[in-house]
């Protein structure tokens, strides 16, 4: 049952780094290390991973810039994820599926410590919802890392509010990851951002730029958005990103949007939404837009 003592919310920096593309930016290990730094003089301090990421390669690369630069572990929160098994060339899996079991989380956790060159992560997320999940035997793994000091503290992505609550009474979760964007707006409608508002949890929120369509996207709801959005961006004298981030932002659950890009220029207009007012009829007008509709 949940054990009210341990802690279950980690302090993360308002905008995350995701490190999923990490393997395509082609940065050599200083390269790796001055975009680090440059994150962290933004007040990006957390670095979104998991195991999968690259094929199994973004966190070693990851680590080498830590290991290259050891202090930096000191100023940042390193997150990461597991219980996916993907079929690569060193995974020969005849399908790819989840896995919560006690031995395959161990086995991934301490693989991310290795990788990412640390003795602690500060938070594990388990990455997709388990159909076989055990909710009390996965508690029990979470306990007994979190005892051994390999973990500080646990959450989930991409779970429902059923699946949710199953593990959290079992075990404090810290966090849901979920997708949101003036795109793919479910997260308004299924009941993840309410409850998360209900447990005072802060979600995570990943690609909130849509993966990219907001900018190239030529189906309908995209050119609809966008053309919303520019003129709103225009307005408020921003780019077109930094009123995505703005408009996650401004969700009451108080969610913390991930980057996923290599350039200091995108995370510098991702920072910039932090100090964006967008007031509730301009975040209705992207959401008119993005649905095609007026509210009901």
């Amino acid at each position: 049952m949940t054990n009210s003592s341990i802690p279950s919310a980690p302090s993360l920096s308002p905008i995350v780094a995701g490190l999923w593309r990490i393997a395509s930016w082609n940065l050599s290990v200083q390269e790796r290390v001055r975009w680090i730094e440059q994150a962290l003089e933004l007040g990006i301090t957390s670095f979104d991973h998991a195991d999968i990421y690259g094929d199994y390669t973004a966190e070693a690369l990851f680590g080498e810039a830590l290991e290259a630069v050891p202090a930096l572990r000191r100023h940042m929160q390193l997150v990461t994820k597991c219980g996916i098994r993907l079929r690569s060339a060193q995974r020969s899996y005849r399908v790819n599926y989840y896995d919560t079991s006690a031995a395959y989380v161990r086995a991934e956790v301490e693989q991310s410590l290795r990788n990412l060159r640390t003795e602690q992560l500060d938070l594990v997320l388990i990455h997709r919802p388990d159909y076989l999940m055990d909710a009390s035997a996965l508690a029990e793994t979470f306990a007994a890392l979190t005892r051994e000091g390999k973990v500080a503290h646990w959450g989930v992505s991409n779970h429902t509010v059923s699946q949710f609550a199953l593990l959290h009474q079992q075990h404090p979760l810290a966090t849901n990851q979920l997708e949101l964007s003036a795109l793919q707006m479910d997260a308004l409608d299924d009941g993840t951002l309410d409850q998360a508002q209900q447990l005072g949890l802060r979600p995570m929120i990943w690609s909130p730029l849509a993966g990219g369509r907001l900018f190239a996207g030529e189906d309908e709801q995209a050119v609809r958005v966008r053309a919303e959005m520019q003129a709103i961006a225009e307005r408020h004298g921003i780019t077109l990103g930094t009123l995505a981030f703005a408009w996650v932002l401004r969700h009451p659950s108080r969610p913390y949007p991930i980057t996923g890009t290599g350039r200091i220029e995108g995370l510098r207009e991702a920072v910039a939404a932090l100090d964006v007012s967008l007031d509730a009829q301009d975040w209705y007008a992207i959401w008119t837009a993005s649905k095609g509709h007026s509210v009901p």
